[in-house]
């Protein structure tokens, strides 16, 4: 039989996921609050669900897209929520970024229902979730991997398997995040400095990404400070949750987290000053303002 998805959360790349889902040939319904990637999934042969419920009725595998913890168990198990809809033994696949002990108490949760439940956080940006090609840092029962494979290879280009138990994806994502946000302000850092000493930012962009100091993130983010375009992909916002959920982690483990703390208060910074829905690069901005600089498309 071929395997029904649902995708709840429809973001950059929940719709990513959802439209590769499609593409491999998967009946897929979607959800999301926002009717413009409801719209693109249906354009590319999806179907649209009005609730949680209505999403996994008919599912084998539910990906949850949400953005926290408390979103997660709302779709989850709030009114109209996923699983009192779900048959036995659906795999719920949980891609939200959150501490590792949420995420193994919703496992647990889901357990108690007879369900099963694959901690599964995600990284690679929207341009490799469209393209299906995204890293999944995976840890749950081998039966759940084994029932929603085809999905897994839909969507994704390299999946890890870090335990049969749900939380060690959490936690290496924590890892993961911890390095994302810190590489982000590094770049902002970077330009900044660059474009305060007179340097050509698009310049800077062709030197470094050939040199010692380049990083995935310097690289797919470094071209919005030089075209002066912060269109989210992932927005400020995003780090000041994340880096949050790492420096509470590494607190709860007594581990020190320097570069993440001070990276932490750059995004504060700049969601406190209003940017907290633009793209993540953004903050270089506020850099730039303590710089006494302008980056292009910058204001004053």
């Amino acid at each position: 039989m071929t395997l029904s998805t649902a995708v709840i959360g429809l973001g950059s790349m929940g719709l990513g996921a959802a439209l590769s889902l499609a593409r491999a040939g998967l009946p897929v319904r979607g959800l999301d609050l926002n009717p413009a990637p409801c719209a693109e999934l249906a354009e590319a042969g999806g179907t649209i669900a009005t609730t949680p419920a209505e999403a996994a009725s008919e599912a084998g595998a539910v990906f949850i897209y949400v953005v926290n913890a408390a979103q997660t168990r709302t779709v989850l198990f709030g009114e109209n929520g996923a699983v009192a809809a779900a048959r036995p033994g659906t795999v719920f696949v949980l891609c939200p970024t959150m501490q590792p002990d949420d995420t193994t108490a919703i496992a647990e949760d889901l357990a108690q229902a007879g369900m099963l439940a694959i901690d599964a956080p995600v990284s690679g940006g929207a341009a490799k979730a469209r393209d299906g090609a995204i890293s999944i840092m995976a840890s749950g029962p081998p039966a759940a991997f084994d029932r929603i494979q085809p999905a897994l290879d839909a969507i994704a280009a390299r999946v890890f398997r870090l335990g049969d138990q749900p939380g060690a994806g959490s936690r290496m994502k924590l890892v993961n995040q911890l390095l994302a946000g810190v590489h982000i302000a590094a770049m902002a850092e970077a330009m900044v400095l660059a474009a305060k000493s007179g340097l050509d930012l698009g310049k800077v962009y062709e030197v470094i990404t050939e040199c010692a100091g380049n990083s995935w993130m310097f690289q797919n983010r470094a071209p919005q400070v030089v075209s002066g375009d912060y269109t989210p992909f992932s927005a400020v916002d995003i780090f000041v949750k994340d880096l949050g959920i790492v420096t509470d982690a590494a607190a709860a483990l007594d581990t020190p987290t320097p570069l993440a703390a001070a990276s932490l208060d750059l995004y504060r910074a700049a969601s406190s000053a209003g940017l907290g829905r633009e793209a993540d690069a953004a903050i270089a901005k506020i850099l730039a303002t303590q710089a006494r600089t302008r980056l292009p498309g910058q204001d004053g």
